[in-house]
């Protein structure tokens, strides 16, 4: 029986996922319409398997199946095998977990699917054991039964039936958009959608360990953090700051967050934030430090923005590519350190997970004399049996600095110098161990991100972290921008010189938010003018105004968004709501509504309106799910916060005073001191007249003059930031 595929194509990809699987028996493909024409010529279904580099569970599958011979022989002969890197190609990544969740109620990667030639499902799931296991079928089995079951000519009609229902479904959910009819005319209240969610996640909060749910895996999920501490922001009601503040110090005292050398590992296993899976995505230490930063602006707990620092000095340290982009992912898996393996160390012992980072007590002891083993032993938890695999412990914070000085009769401060050396002596041990595989893609949106990370903390930790934002953008904008392009100027993603696009729909408005933040930290107008860029391109290649909405995906019939390995897509996909990363779709808007005020025309405004109120019965039906979307409809309504600071040279001081200030969504907007000034930005950034939030806001009597707005009405020029800034309380008091 011939195979429909001769060999396998990956070590022509550049992907780190698609390459770990290039030496497999298994003749995968890469996605693309070749694949799929492939399984059209030789009539067999396609299996479409989905993950990414650092991804545990795909390891597994990969290693009990994939590396099987016999299970490569049913796969080559009875299908077109495709790998999909999700972080390369997260269009067909929401499109088959769109179907996984609505079939089975939940997702996951590995993503399994079984397709017709035309890649529609018919049969999906995530992970599936060898053998079988727990109500799971054996992946081999599954694929036998598939595959008798596509050559009886009654069931493949049955299978064809199912794979059109699945695909209509997927497109009612990823499409939806409602009618002019029913869509309404007003967009949602943005203090009753904040209200509303924050509600729903005081209900879901544990009060015990912090985060939410009392069951199982334990996420962060900072976009609820962030809906409530703006709701404490506007009501004062302690709940919700200590719902905040109780998931923050619940994530920080745990597992989850890697004790010794800083920054979060994925997710935990357990409610208690102990033992986690220990990945480390740039998304996550992206997100995670402005939720902690804006905890320290509100609460005052210097812990917090200690966290902000370890993790954005991880990202620096590890995630960071010498010319300034960041890299995606460090592997959860490493060879064991030689102290720990029975192979010594050696080049044939198995990678386990979380190896790098766990410790027993003889590591302890190795490095450590007394009394400074036994007391980072106390306080770091690291006990004999462990708390993880083999004996190990994952370090967590089982003793407070108070604690440990009463146990030993020491002062505080002796406790806390003698920790700050042992941890230093434990990273640096640590360092020496085999480490975790880097996935050294660069990918816009992520990178976006991490830039407005490190801008937002440039004002609060200080200049340094704001030029490591800039580095990054000028890296995003030299590799992966042509601006000449006739579509697609930004790409999706640059490994090692080769680049891969056209971008989706978060790269542009991810990269745009990150450059508005960069202009915003350093003063300078060339960010601005490339987030302004970006918008524009936002707009032009994913905004439908027909639809009133902003899809994930360029529009098919619209010219350009096709590529040679595009592949086929069952559906266009929207982002509604907040996942592993914010919704692109609510980030889009919001970022069009804060860049509506450098332009005359209101237009980016009108379309940001326009997207929250196309779905704004969708926002009200689950405002927590969509903490993206209703952050941007709460900017439409309410007009945010605007700060221009008239000034050649912004004061440090002024710079530290919005770096502690909590100000959510508030646009800061640097300008030259004088009009002479400004008319030349304008020149820079080839604006005819100067927008609204620089109109007739000069410095007086040559100070630096601060303009506050907020709610479409604006303080007086003030040469003194903080009564500016007073100003906002004042307002709030009166209404």
């Amino acid at each position: 029986m011939s195979q429909p595929t001769e060999r396998n194509r990956l070590d022509g990809e550049a992907s780190p996922y698609l390459r770990q699987h290039a030496d497999n028996p298994v003749n995968w493909q890469p996605w693309g319409d070749d694949a799929f024409e492939r399984a059209r010529e030789h009539d067999v279904p396609v299996f479409v398997s989905i993950g990414y580099s650092s991804c545990h569970w795909c390891h597994v599958m990969a290693e009990e199946s994939f590396e099987d011979e016999s299970v490569a022989t049913v796969m080559n002969e009875s299908f077109v095998p495709i790998k999909v890197d999700r972080e390369e190609r997260p269009d067909v990544d929401s499109t088959f977990m769109t179907v996984c969740q609505l079939v089975t109620g939940g997702g996951g990667w590995p993503l399994s699917a079984w397709c017709t030639p035309e890649g529609k499902p018919f049969y999906v799931g995530t992970y599936f054991p060898p053998e079988p296991r727990r109500n799971q079928p054996g992946f081999r089995d599954l694929c036998e039964r598939i595959a008798e079951s596509w050559s009886d000519p009654e069931q493949r009609e049955e299978m064809e039936r199912r794979a059109d229902q699945w695909a209509e479904s997927a497109r009612d959910e990823l499409e939806s958009v409602p009618t002019p009819e029913d869509a309404g005319d007003a967009s949602p209240s943005g203090d009753e959608l904040i209200e509303s969610a924050a509600a729903a996640a005081l209900r879901g909060y544990d009060e015990e360990y912090g985060g939410f749910g009392s069951g199982g895996s334990k996420f962060p999920m900072p976009g609820r953090i962030d809906l409530l501490m703006r709701a404490y922001g506007r009501s004062g009601r302690d709940a919700l700051l200590s719902a905040a503040t109780g998931t923050l110090d619940g994530m920080a005292r745990g597992g989850m967050y890697d004790q010794i050398g800083g920054g979060f590992h994925r997710y935990a296993v357990d409610r208690q934030w102990t033992v986690p899976h220990f990945e480390k995505m740039l998304y996550d230490n992206a997100e995670l430090p402005t939720a902690y930063l804006d905890g320290y602006r509100l609460a005052g707990d210097p812990a917090y923005a200690r966290i902000a620092s370890e993790s954005l000095a991880f990202l620096d340290r590890e995630l960071r590519h010498d010319g300034g982009g960041f890299f995606s992912t460090l592997d959860a898996r490493s060879r064991p350190p030689a102290s720990r393996s029975g192979e010594e160390g050696s080049d044939d012992a198995d990678d386990v997970e979380g190896a790098f980072y766990v410790w027993t007590p003889d590591e302890v002891d190795a490095v450590l004399d007394e009394p400074a083993a036994s007391l980072a032993g106390d306080r770091y938890g690291i006990r004999t049996g462990g708390n993880f695999e083999r004996g190990t412990t994952v370090p967590t914070i089982a003793a407070s600095v108070d604690e440990l000085a009463a146990d030993r009769d020491l002062s505080v401060d002796e406790v806390r110098e003698a920790l700050t050396e042992a941890r230093t002596t434990l990273f640096d041990t640590r360092e020496s161990r085999p480490r975790p595989a880097r996935d050294e893609k660069v990918l816009a949106s992520w990178n976006g991100r991490a830039i407005s990370a490190f801008a937002d903390a440039g004002g609060t930790l200080g200049e340094p972290y704001a030029e490591i934002a800039r580095e990054a953008l000028d890296f995003c904008r030299d590799r992966l921008y042509d601006a000449d392009a006739e579509t697609g100027a930004l790409a999706r993603r640059w490994l090692d010189g080769d680049v891969r696009g056209p971008g989706y729909l978060d790269d542009y408005a991810f990269l745009a938010r990150g450059a508005l933040d960069a202009y915003a930290a350093s003063g300078d107008p060339e960010p601005l003018g490339f987030a302004l860029e970006l918008a524009e391109a936002l707009v032009e290649e994913f905004y439908d105004a027909d639809d009133g909405t902003i899809y994930f995906t360029r529009d098919p019939d619209g010219g350009g968004s096709k590529t040679d390995d595009s592949g086929p897509l069952i559906a266009r996909p929207q982002e509604f709501t907040d996942r592993s990363t914010p919704s692109s779709l609510g980030v889009a808007a919001e970022t069009l509504a804060l860049l509506d005020g450098f332009r005359t025309d209101g237009r980016f405004r009108d379309i940001a309106e326009r997207v929250v109120t196309t779905h704004a019965d969708r926002i009200r039906g689950g405002p927590l799910e969509h903490a993206s979307l209703v952050r941007a409809a709460d900017l439409v309504e309410s007009g945010g916060i605007e700060v221009t600071i008239a000034a050649d040279e912004v004061p440090d001081e002024w710079r530290d005073t919005l770096g502690e200030r909590y100000l959510p969504s508030a646009l800061v907007a640097p300008r030259p001191a004088t009009e002479a000034g400004l008319d030349e930005w304008l020149d820079r950034l080839d604006m005819a007249e100067a927008p609204p939030v620089w109109e007739n806001r000069d410095a007086t009597d040559g100070e630096p003059t601060a303009y506050v707005c907020q709610g479409f009405a604006c303080s007086p020029p003030r040469t003194d930031l903080d009564d500016a800034l007073e100003w906002l309380g004042t307002r709030e008091r009166s209404e």
